[in-house]
């Protein structure tokens, strides 16, 4: 019943999100002027499905990446995902710039999924006697990887691409130029598929295997997942910073770790988070925008400083 609830409250925030605009597209004006309706379904409709989508993706692929971690302060951006993509796009573009955008997002998913592998490398090889110190581990990790792909970006005078790239932004959201995000609403529902072997992953090795699974092939089907979303929706939108790691948070401490009833609560609650974000970035200097990454980053660093206060609280306690 309260999923039902907030399917409802999300659908309602969706449906003001397709009237929010500087056109003057209303109910009655699609019905009635042809220059509404051409706006509304060329523009809002595809701009406030990319919202639901990216959310959804991006809030499911966090918490995805937070259970094969085993880690609360870990997302695509915290880790050197989205960071890894971005150099794949930038590589792509410079060496094969006529490629269809299809292939760039392959490119892009390979190598989010080597910044992923090397992220987990990483912790392996790397004493860690407190939680906080993976997620600084990915963030150092995906500096020196925005570092490089920046100096690259630089030389071959691509830093406006770049920019795109790393400004998470829905108001180029047309139809034609979205439709790569269902393929992130794909992957959320297969990671609710695979919900209950992505959690026994999550719990380690040894149990994994003492119960007769491969964790092996769960830990590459989560990586997969994670891996081709941030490659979605960074060449689709642009990366959208700390969306995947408030939102299964939030959705923890409210109905606890288990993925299999998490899934939908995450994914609902990415949406609505998205969608709120995007509006008020419409409306907070209208008629001029703000990029919905600004939003996200603003809300998603004070939350995340909030988690990591609270989680320091616990220790002590």
């Amino acid at each position: 019943m309260k999923l039902t609830l907030a399917a409802l409250a999300t659908l309602a925030v969706a449906v003001l999100s397709l009237f929010v605009g500087v056109s003057d597209v209303t109910p009655a004006s699609i019905l009635n002027d042809d220059r509404a309706a051409q706006v509304f379904l060329a523009s809002r409709l595809p701009r406030t499905l990319a919202l639901v989508l990216a959310g959804t993706s991006m809030a499911v692929a966090g918490l995805v990446m937070q259970m094969i971690v085993r880690n609360r302060f870990v997302e695509p951006s915290t880790a050197g995902t989205t960071e890894s993509a971005g150099l794949g796009l930038l590589i792509v573009t410079i060496f094969a710039p006529g490629w269809p955008l299809m292939a760039k997002m392959a490119v892009a998913a390979v190598f989010a999924l080597a910044g992923t592998a090397l992220f987990l490398r990483i912790l392996r090889m790397v004493p860690l006697r407190d939680v906080l110190l993976v997620p600084l581990v990915g963030i150092m990790l995906g500096g020196i990887i925005g570092a490089v792909t920046t100096f690259f970006a630089y030389r071959f005078e691509l830093l406006g691409s770049l920019n795109a790239w790393t400004m998470g932004d829905f108001s180029g959201v047309l139809r034609g130029r979205y439709e790569l995000l269902w393929i992130g609403g794909v992957l959320a529902v297969l990671a609710y598929l695979a919900a209950d072997r992505l959690t026994v992953a999550g719990m380690g090795r040894d149990f994994t295997v003492n119960l007769g699974m491969n964790y092996r092939a769960a830990v590459v089907l989560g990586l997969v997942i994670v891996a081709l979303v941030s490659a979605v929706v960074l060449v689709s939108v642009g990366a959208i910073p700390f969306l995947g790691l408030i939102v299964p948070n939030i959705v923890s401490m409210a109905i606890g770790d288990n993925m299999r009833r998490s899934v939908p609560w995450v994914a609902i609650t990415g949406a609505a988070f998205v969608l709120v974000c995007d509006i008020i970035g419409r409306t907070l200097r209208y008629p001029y925008e703000i990029p919905i990454s600004m939003v996200v980053g603003v809300v998603g660093a004070a939350m995340f400083l909030m988690l990591l206060l609270r989680s320091r609280d616990h220790a002590r306690a």
